[in-house]
């Protein structure tokens, strides 16, 4: 499918300058994500890019500017301080220019507030990459009332933060619905493989996610106060302890990630998913030594992420907006291995695909927002998970540029 295959007068009915507007576009998954958009976007798309650094635009635009659908236009817009209002109008008059506010500019909880703010309060759909939760669940505390009035749709997590475990739980449960509606309890398990380089952004959240724990926690405790939980309907998440499964060989390893509260939230959300519905979300790894390694990592960063020095010392390390080369990306590769049941029926799907922290990232990111730009997408506002606000639609998206949603049974 490419951009000449695609319709060329968007679906997305609006009066504003531009389709989509790609926020932080010179930083590394941000010039991924323009590539992705010049290279399929539809003819007579009009999207536009914005960053903090002039000189920089000017060269992602020229790079572009043979690709089958260039950006018409590039803004430069720094994200605001508080009390900043120069730079608070400058957002703003950018997010009203738009349909779709596309941002990786992260990390979230520390620059995307004003952000989503602006969106909620006029009527801009969001999209963005984030991983924290404590960034997601301050955002539905403070914008979801607000979006909902103004028709904003404000989709988090649009990456591998947690598209492929949000609609690949969704894929799996219409397999297992074949066989008839689901009205036994249905569980579900996803088990995560990987071989890739962390992103400098996915690694600095997760400097902040430790060093922020307890304000994580109340971030959590205010949101279930506020949300509606769906009468008559049980969704649950598990965190089993560490075992060896017999048929794969794997350590089977609870995931501390954001992608089972997305998934939660998308079974709350749709009746499609049973009455009584529980997730678990793993980790597949083959040596003992290799979880042995990861438990000892994950320690040590969490110490290191709640003392200052050392946190910026190892912060240090992978800087924000760097990346690996295309060589080293062209080797990574994800697989998500679902099994569903329910009554006695079974249904198992696998999806996967390359590099997750940057190529197929940004394949993701930008194809939400073609999705979200071009297809009959579902008539939602507020804070609305991937699999609410987009569904079937992007997954067919994603298996034309190349990720697999294979059905197992």
């Amino acid at each position: 499918m490419t951009g000449a295959d695609e319709p060329r007068v968007t679906r997305l009915s609006h009066d504003r300058d531009f389709d989509v507007v790609l926020l932080g576009a010179t930083g590394f998954t941000g010039t991924l994500t323009a590539r992705h958009l010049a290279e399929h976007g539809p003819a007579g798309l009009r999207w536009a890019v914005a960053g903090r650094d002039p000189s920089r635009l000017d060269q992602l635009v020229e790079s572009l500017a043979d690709a089958p659908c260039p950006p018409s236009h590039w803004a430069v817009v720094e994200t605001p301080e508080p009390g900043d209002e120069a730079r608070t109008a400058r957002l703003e008059e950018l997010v009203q220019s738009t349909a779709v506010l596309v941002t990786t500019v992260g990390p979230y909880l520390e620059l995307g507030e004003p952000v989503v703010k602006a969106c909620a309060t006029h009527g801009t759909h969001y999209l963005d990459l984030t991983g924290e939760p404590e960034f997601v669940d301050r955002m539905f505390d403070l914008y979801d009332d607000v979006a909902r009035a103004s028709g904003a749709r404000l989709v988090h997590s649009c990456g591998f933060d947690s598209i492929p475990h949000d609609l690949g739980v969704q894929f799996v449960l219409e397999k297992l619905a074949a066989g008839g509606a689901l009205t036994e309890p249905v569980t579900v398990q996803g088990v995560v493989r990987t071989a890739g380089t962390v992103s400098g952004g996915t690694f600095h959240s997760a400097l902040g996610a430790f060093a922020r724990q307890k304000q994580a926690r109340q971030a959590a405790d205010r949101r279930r106060r506020r949300e509606p939980r769906p009468p008559g309907r049980i969704v649950r998440v598990e965190n089993p302890r560490p075992r060896r499964d017999q048929d794969s060989g794997l350590w089977l390893v609870a995931l501390p990630t954001i992608d089972p509260a997305v998934v939660a939230r998308s079974a709350r959300a749709l009746p499609a998913y049973g009455t009584d519905f529980t997730y678990a979300h793993l980790a597949g790894i083959q040596r003992t030594s290799t979880l042995a390694k990861a438990g000892l990592g994950l320690g040590a960063l969490a110490v290191a992420a709640r003392i200052g020095p050392l946190r910026k010392l190892v912060g240090s390390r992978i800087p924000r907006g760097s990346g690996p080369s295309e060589e080293r990306r062209d080797r990574g590769w994800f697989t998500v291995d679902f099994t569903a049941t329910s009554g006695g029926r079974t249904a198992k799907a696998r999806v996967s695909g390359g590099d997750p922290g940057y190529t197929e990232t940004s394949k993701m990111l930008a194809e939400s927002a073609l999705c979200l730009v071009m297809d009959d997408v579902p008539d939602v506002a507020g804070q609305v998970t991937t699999a609410v606000a987009f569904g079937p639609l992007l997954r067919e998206r994603l298996v034309a540029r190349g990720m697999e949603f294979i059905s197992e049974t």
